[in-house]
């Protein structure tokens, strides 16, 4: 394949935050979910710093956690998610 048809990929991960210093992720994980919806309701799904948030949810949250991710889904659909997501 040519080097025109060849596609170049990038991993990024969350980043160091002072704020979770310790090796257990999951306030992370949420912090990053709620400041993911927090960030779009206030300037809509196509801003794209909103999306460091939402890779950052995605990279930090284990893949044991998609069944929670679901659950604060759910939770937000019927208006019963714990925190506020207002902008």
């Amino acid at each position: 394949m040519s080097e025109e048809g060849q596609q170049k990929y990038i991993l990024q991960t969350a980043g160091f935050d002072a704020r979770f210093p310790n090796t257990n992720q999951t306030r992370h994980c949420f912090q990053n979910y709620t400041d993911y919806f927090k960030c779009i309701a206030a300037k809509g799904d196509d801003y794209a710093p909103c999306k460091q948030f939402k890779r950052a949810y995605n990279s930090l949250c284990p893949s044991a956690y998609l069944l929670l991710i679901e659950k604060w889904d759910d939770q937000r659909e019927n208006g019963t998610f714990p925190a506020n997501l207002d902008p």
